[in-house]
């Protein structure tokens, strides 16, 4: 087996830590989270853009989505792996880097293969932010705040969501789209230079490997059933969210014939509302540490429920804008008990581990969805897309709870 030095005496249990070293942890990791989240509406957002300027349908189209996240939850898998044993800072530069170069692919794509070369390298550049991201602030935030801190991990993460849209529809509208993929590469090479300068307070302690260590120690937390429940949560409910990435703009146009900018910003919105959802979710995460699963459960039903009612198109474009948009905050306000959710079934030492493979069922989901419902989409299924999310959405319910009678066991 491995050890971690740190895991099993934080630095801030050892002293007593400021709000203001707290903070600026959290800010930075907030930071790159941001970035990850923007790097996933890279080329859905310019999907009507691709049909038009290269002939695409919406399975090819759906097929970048699948190569993105095929290609960053494979990686996601194994980075834990390498944050562990290497620290967080070298797997996170790395990963910024591949986004600057994503981004300067996509602004002189040609066609349909580099279309798919930019998916590879944006979803190379993501596979490590989760292990990155929860190993820094298990390590570097004090423990009280932590429930804070995975709330502002998840709002930062929608605020990317939320600006990709505008960031693309404005530039694109002042410019052009390829314009927009060259501004986007500046913008990560900005973010770059910030953790670059601030490294100091992304240091993570490495797991020390052991003269009897195994391989098979190392892989032993993969027979603990209870990270495969969680696992099989983060694929549920992100079949959900990537229809709504990925199709929302689509559906609703084809519906309620609402015009592409409108649809876009109903997209923001839900992001936006997500945010939101995630900055209450840290005050529930902190007030109900013991009960996580239980107000997963209870936001993934209500959000499921709202999908529902979209699919029934019964309130008109502007209700079922609105209504979409709501989905987005009872997603939100689960997130931080989510991971704290998480955070419960994961043993010491296996951070890194853990989170990657628990994360890429985030990947796993967001590959598979695309292909099942962009088949939908192209036979003009669009209410039944999204009555198709919110049923996904309703099973990882179940899920959720299945994790929480397993880490209510006793060890």
């Amino acid at each position: 087996m491995t050890s971690a030095s740190n895991p099993a005496t934080p630095a801030h249990a050892l002293r007593p830590v400021s709000l203001r070293q707290d903070a600026t942890v959290i800010g930075l990791v907030g930071l790159a989270h941001a970035s990850s989240h923007f790097s996933h509406l890279l080329l859905p957002l310019l999907f009507p853009v691709f049909m038009k300027e290269f002939g695409l349908s919406f399975s090819q189209l759906g097929f970048l989505m699948t190569v993105f996240f095929a290609v960053s939850g494979t990686g996601q898998a194994t980075s834990g792996f390498v944050v562990d044993r290497l620290g967080a800072r070298p797997a996170l530069f790395g990963s910024l880097v591949l986004f600057i170069a994503a981004c300067l692919v996509a602004g002189n794509a040609t066609g349909y293969a580099s279309l798919v070369l930019v998916a590879v390298l944006a979803g190379l550049g993501n596979c490590s932010f989760h292990p990155v991201d929860f190993t820094i602030l298990n390590q570097r935030v004090s423990t009280p705040r932590l429930g804070h801190a995975f709330s502002a991990h998840g709002l930062t993460g929608n605020l990317g969501w939320a600006l990709a849209p505008v960031f693309f529809a404005s530039i694109s509208a002042l410019a052009n789209w390829r314009v927009a993929y060259f501004s986007a590469a500046g913008m990560y090479a900005l973010v770059l230079a910030v953790l670059w300068l601030q490294r100091d307070k992304l240091r993570t302690e490495t797991a020390v490997r052991h003269a009897d260590a195994t391989t098979a120690g190392d892989m032993a937390f993969m027979k603990l059933p209870v990270v495969w429940w969680c696992f099989g949560f983060f694929l549920l409910s992100t079949m959900t969210l990537a229809v709504v990435q990925s199709f929302s703009v689509s559906i609703l146009k084809a519906l309620h014939g609402v015009s592409f900018e409108a649809a876009t910003l109903t997209l923001t919105a839900y992001m936006l509302c997500g945010a939101l959802g995630m900055f209450v979710g840290g005050f529930v995460a902190t007030r109900l540490p013991r009960h996580s699963d239980r107000v997963v459960a209870v936001c993934m039903a209500s959000a499921a429920g709202f999908l529902a009612l979209s699919a029934t198109g019964l309130f008109g474009a502007t209700g079922t804008m609105v209504v979409l948009a709501a989905t987005g905050l009872a997603v939100g306000i689960g997130g931080p008990s989510r991971d704290m959710m998480i955070k419960k079934a994961t043993p010491k030492g296996a951070t890194g581990r853990v989170y990657g493979m628990v994360y890429s069922g985030l990947d796993v989901g967001f590959a598979i969805s695309p292909l099942i419902f962009g088949v939908f989409m192209d036979r003009g299924w669009y209410a039944a897309t999204l009555a198709g999310a919110a049923l996904v959405l309703l099973l990882s319910v179940g899920a959720a709870l299945g994790v929480g009678r397993r880490t209510a066991a006793p060890a």
